[in-house]
């Protein structure tokens, strides 16, 4: 069932962090055990780019196959748990306003925008280049990126299993909560993309919160 109201117990004046992010930009940070984060899209339809590492062993990090076979579902929603390549749970959904989050759609780069929209939007800032600039602080690089969730993107997947990024569903101050089951490092691209609907052709600032254990 999709929640439709934030948690009473988290209040941002008890929060431990709550920045804004603004459009196009990465960001990254350690969300310990226990600790919730909370993703606010603040302007409606902003995709959000997330991959999720172990903090003391990167080489554990996200899969979307486990994840996916885990729930039986390619959409991300309240109860999902997020699975790592080694079968943990790094972090739980327990809290989502939207009701659908994608698993399927990848991140954009400088390469896959001159590839899908011509030679002439290479230029173009993109999710992929936001990872790596990000993830030089931690010395990582091109080979630790995996695939990632895609917050508040709307890519339903037809019959013949063609699928297509569309308009999204969500709104302004639309929600999403994780509980991390494990220390986390979360990696973000707030999406700079522009030229599908993705963000409505025009990426906004998102917010995030995070709460120590409750």
């Amino acid at each position: 069932m999709i929640s439709t109201i934030f948690n009473p117990t988290l209040d941002p004046a008890d929060a431990i962090y709550d920045e804004e992010i603004p459009a196009r930009q990465p960001w990254s940070r350690v969300v310990k055990s226990g600790q919730t984060l909370r993703i606010i899209d603040l302007q409606g339809n902003q995709a959000v780019d997330t991959i999720f590492y172990n903090a003391h062993d990167p080489s554990e990090r996200y899969s979307a196959p486990d994840t996916i076979v885990r729930q039986g579902n390619i959409f991300i929603t309240t109860g999902t748990k997020i699975i790592s390549n080694e079968g943990n749970v790094m972090m739980t959904v327990i809290n989502d306003t939207c009701g659908r989050h994608d698993t399927v759609g990848g991140a954009c780069s400088m390469e896959s925008n001159s590839v899908r929209y011509g030679l002439h939007k290479k230029h173009l800032h993109a999710c992929v280049e936001n990872y790596l600039l990000e993830l030089s602080k931690y010395e990582m690089n091109k080979r630790d990126l995996v695939s990632n969730i895609n917050f508040y993107m709307n890519v339903p997947v037809s019959a013949d299993g063609s699928l297509e990024i569309v308009d999204g569903i969500s709104e302004a101050g639309k929600i999403v909560e994780l509980q991390a089951e494990m220390d986390v490092m979360v990696l973000i691209s707030n999406c700079p993309q522009v030229n599908n609907p993705c963000n409505a052709y025009n990426p906004t600032p998102i917010r995030l919160v995070i709460w120590d254990k409750q």
